[in-house]
């Protein structure tokens, strides 16, 4: 049959996502903590204060201190992950230069193991450690369940959740940033916010849209109610 051209390489017939970049989790992570958080710290400020004054400078302290906050933690745990990645691949190098037999060896048990025939996964084996990036590239990923040159960058994990936690954070504060004085109003647009967040992931994984959007509207409206609750409890102590 002919290969249409293709010079023998095999045809692919589909494609993947990117499920490794580093920017996903803390991006999704950033807009529904945002949301979420800063809609309960103002309705908690809510439930103790008519003064909308201190409730829209409120969700402006909260919006800039978990934003600054999720960007700081999200790089020094990538940069930490990341660190101790590279620490590992570099024993794996240092083991790929010192014992060469013994590692390809390891390798093609490897294979053996996930089925393939003895013969034939010692001669894939030799054949992958002829190249040392390559043998090291493919221990890494079957030893440690890393590629080398795709470990997630700190810079995008801190970034994106700067960016998704401010935007999500934001949405809440808007209506008293509007001039608007009724909880209800933000309320409202945090509600709607929560569930299109959540419908949104839907897209990426493999829930329904409107499981996940009512799953996060769950979450965040229980959440404020609790901290609204609790700040009308504080309020109407005095303190």
């Amino acid at each position: 049959m002919s290969d249409g051209g293709s010079g023998g390489r095999a045809e692919i017939h589909h494609e993947h996502r990117d499920v490794s970049g580093g920017w996903l989790r803390p991006s999704v992570f950033g807009a529904m903590d945002g949301l979420v958080s800063n809609f309960a710290l103002i309705a908690g400020v809510a439930g103790g204060s008519d003064d909308t004054r201190v409730i829209a400078l409120a969700g402006v302290a909260g919006l800039a201190a978990g934003a600054f906050s999720m960007a700081g933690g999200e790089y020094v745990s990538v940069a930490s992950q990341r660190e101790l990645a590279l620490a590992e691949i570099d024993v794996e190098r240092r083991e790929l230069q010192r014992n060469p037999e013994s590692e390809q060896e390891e390798l093609a048990q490897l294979y053996v193991a996930q089925g393939v025939e003895p013969a034939l996964a010692a001669e894939v084996a030799r054949q992958i450690s002829r190249n040392p990036g390559k043998a090291l590239e493919v221990h890494s990923r079957a030893e440690l369940g890393v590629t080398p040159g795709d470990l997630p960058s700190p810079k995008t994990a801190a970034v994106s959740s700067f960016l998704s936690f401010a935007a999500g954070a934001f949405l809440p504060l808007l209506p008293y940033l509007l001039g608007v004085t009724s909880l209800a109003a933000s309320a409202v647009v945090a509600c709607l916010a929560l569930f299109g967040a959540g419908a949104l992931v839907s897209r990426v994984t493999a829930r329904n849209w409107w499981y996940s959007g009512l799953r996060q509207l769950v979450v965040g409206a229980v959440a404020a109610a609790l901290t609204f609750a609790l700040g009308n409890l504080l309020g109407g102590t005095g303190l």
